[in-house]
């Protein structure tokens, strides 16, 4: 994303030229040419792009031009080889060629300037510059850009159960998935992730691992040990090392969320669940790395869907579903949730690509009620 206006040091084009493979003329040479009366042209010169033709192009003349080739001063249109008919020759010069019928001045011309001009702000503050964002930039002589740096995020999983895969889990341990995942996310947020070994269940472990981090990150990234159990040290640790601001919220999966700062530098600590930390980095992590890096919008694209089965809420928690939402027949949304909401699971995840949204309470939802949906793997900047 640019931090400046870029402008253009050239109008671009820089000429007008031909946008196709035919013949330069001007319109009021053929304007009285049908099929039963065709206008014949003489092939006075061939122009091919790189090259320019500076003659004269008299009343019954014409120049064979060639896509990108510069437009001749004494024309005005192209026609496109395809509909010229040759009458004698081979179509190139000393040829002539009939024309069948009239053709409107510029046509099949991309005019001097058609994109922008000389001092004409071609990217704006904010912009993000795309793949074709590059190239136009390239025309426009502008090969360095100032821009908002990606944030370097650590990535720390925490867990003395953990193992590192693809070793096979011993009787108590289970494969560290959640940095792999997080590291994803972050590359998905735009963000570079920067995974660090896994750390295991001591306050000092805990401690040294995330003072490391934050002195080579811009963002530190935790999961599990958000908790209140005796092994869960995220908490303790921001709050001796810097400052404790967040360590609940209201949603299900996902109630245990860690935030703060240490050395200045933002820490969040997610639930050691692979739902919940997925949850709660869509919600949470994600908004906040776009916003590092210049972005204006933060939410999630939302949609009214139908529900297309019955849900029964006992948690007065807003939750978050994992779900799929389709399209019906009568062009309305449909939304039905995974059969299995298991905060530790990252199937439903996989299969989802939208989180339905129950709203704080207990009310029940039947099947047909319209919840919203916030739509997932979807650019924030498609909706409102």
């Amino acid at each position: 994303m640019s931090t400046a206006n870029l402008s253009s040091d050239i109008d671009i084009s820089p000429f007008a030229h031909s946008a196709m493979d035919g013949f330069a003329l001007r319109a009021a040479q053929i304007a009285g040419a049908t099929e039963e009366a065709p206008v014949a042209l003489e092939v006075i010169a061939e122009e091919a792009a790189g090259e320019v033709f500076e003659g004269p192009i008299g009343d019954g003349e014409c120049v064979r031009i060639m896509t990108g080739a510069p437009l001749p001063a004494d024309a005005d249109s192209v026609v496109k080889y395809e509909v010229v008919a040759v009458v004698d020759g081979d179509g190139k010069p000393g040829s002539t060629v009939a024309f069948a019928a009239p053709t409107e001045e510029g046509s099949n011309v991309r005019q001097a300037g058609e994109e922008a001009h000389a001092g004409d702000v071609v990217i704006h503050a904010g912009d993000v510059i795309g793949t074709a964002g590059a190239g136009f930039l390239a025309s426009c002589g502008i090969l360095e850009v100032p821009v908002h740096r990606r944030p370097v995020v650590g990535v720390l999983a925490i867990g003395s159960e953990l193992v590192q895969p693809p070793a096979v889990p011993t009787p108590g341990k289970i494969r560290n998935s959640n940095s792999y995942a997080m590291a994803a996310c972050v590359k998905a947020a735009g963000a570079v992730p920067r995974v660090y070994p896994i750390v295991e269940d001591t306050f000092e472990a805990l401690s040294e691992a995330v003072l490391a981090a934050t002195k080579e990150c811009d963002f530190v990234l935790t999961t599990g040990g958000a908790s209140n159990g005796d092994f869960d040290f995220i908490k303790p640790v921001v709050e001796e090392l810097g400052v404790l601001l967040m360590t609940t919220v209201n949603i299900r999966p996902g109630k245990a969320q860690t935030f703060g700062l240490v050395n200045s530098v933002p820490v969040f600590g997610l639930p050691g669940n692979p739902a919940a930390a997925y949850v709660g980095f869509e919600l949470l992590v994600r908004p906040a790395l776009r916003r590092m890096q210049g972005f204006t919008r933060f939410d999630h694209m939302v949609v009214k869907a139908r529900l297309a089965k019955d849900v029964r809420k006992k948690d007065p928690r807003r939750i978050d579903l994992r779900s799929t939402i389709t399209r019906t027949a009568d062009g309305t949304f449909e939304v039905l949730p995974d059969k299995n909401q298991s905060s530790g699971l990252f199937g439903p995840i996989q299969r989802s690509n939208c989180l339905a949204i129950m709203p704080e309470g207990l009310e029940s939802k039947k099947a047909g009620d319209v919840v919203n949906c916030l739509l997932l793997g979807v650019p924030e900047d498609l909706g409102l």
